[in-house]
């Protein structure tokens, strides 16, 4: 299960409509199941590609039952071929006791789980998903995630999925790709883009942080504001570079014995714990994630240590 993850207008939605065959594409070449899908001279009609789409608005028959939106695609099969495909991902989706049903009775999530039935019904090489969960609750939202990703695992699907979400993202898919201005940035594992982004824009995107300045003064090391940070990103820096270090919230941990101290200038409650905003006598700010019990009010100074897993490092920009 790959995802196309990015910020509105990079070109996701794009690049999955022009997979499907709904766009014809100028150059490059769109290759699945070792066939060639498309190519600047040649484009394989969208019904020849096999492949299943789940749109944004999900696009359900409302005229059609749950029973009938499901087995739409299969009229190539006899009767009872047809009954038995349908049965099965009824039952897949957790949907067989609302086969009568039609589209308008039922929830959001339902009426995701019947478009994702429907397209997975004629068994395609691949399964297309456009921002599917956009119009739900964050609860439903976060629910059904995990709940497609599950069918597409039971199944063995093949699908890519695009959404702007990273949560979303992250909870769908084996690897995501970052897209930027119709370019892909980095294609890689969420832990991957999370602790070793490739590019600056990955890392600006991907999950919370700030970047704090340095100087380098060994090839793995960085002198900054709070300290001697060593970094392990596997590059090779020269002593005397300028270079900005990226800092997540968990980087950086609370130590009410520690020297080196920070003023919290906002702080987000968020149950087990507080996202503090942290600011360095510089001016320069920090995030940092603090369990919940350590309840301390703007204002106040707190003991801090950067205790960083991955440290990654850009060249300072101009």
């Amino acid at each position: 299960i790959g995802c196309l993850l990015g910020p509105s207008g990079c070109g996701k939605t794009t690049a999955l409509r022009c997979i499907a065959g709904f766009e014809t594409i100028d150059g490059g070449i769109i290759r699945a199941q070792g066939g060639v899908l498309a190519d600047a001279r040649h484009s394989v009609p969208p019904e020849r590609r096999r492949i299943g789409m789940v749109f944004q608005d999900l696009a359900l028959f409302p005229h059609l039952t749950v029973e009938q939106n499901v087995g739409f695609g299969l009229s190539n099969l006899n009767r009872t071929e047809r009954t038995r495909r349908i049965e099965e991902l009824l039952e897949v989706v957790g949907l067989v006791d609302r086969r009568s049903q039609y589209p308008h009775q039922l929830s959001g999530g339902e009426q995701q789980r019947v478009a994702l039935a429907r397209a997975l019904a004629p068994k395609p090489d691949i399964v297309l998903l456009d921002e599917p969960f956009s119009s739900l609750d964050v609860e439903l939202r976060e629910r059904l995630s995990i709940e497609v990703r599950s069918v597409l695992k039971h199944l063995g699907a093949t699908a890519l999925l695009v959404t702007h979400d990273q949560q979303e993202a992250f909870a769908v898919a084996d690897v995501v790709g970052v897209m930027r201005q119709g370019k892909l940035e980095q294609w890689d594992a969420p832990y991957e883009l999370y602790h070793r982004p490739a590019t600056r824009f990955v890392a600006d995107f991907i999950g919370q942080g700030v970047f704090l300045a340095g100087d380098v003064v060994g090839t793995d090391a960085v002198q900054t504001e709070v300290g001697l940070v060593r970094m392990n990103n596997g590059r090779s820096w020269k002593p005397g570079q300028r270079v900005e270090l990226l800092l997540r919230p968990d980087d950086v941990v609370h130590d009410d014995a520690s020297p080196l101290t920070a003023e919290i200038c906002a702080r987000t409650f968020r149950g087990a714990e507080f996202m503090y905003t942290l600011r360095l006598p510089s001016g320069a700010q920090l995030l940092s994630l603090v369990p919940s019990h350590h309840d301390h009010a703007i204002g106040e100074r707190i003991g801090i240590r950067i205790e960083p897993d991955h440290v990654v490092a850009f060249e300072m920009r101009e």
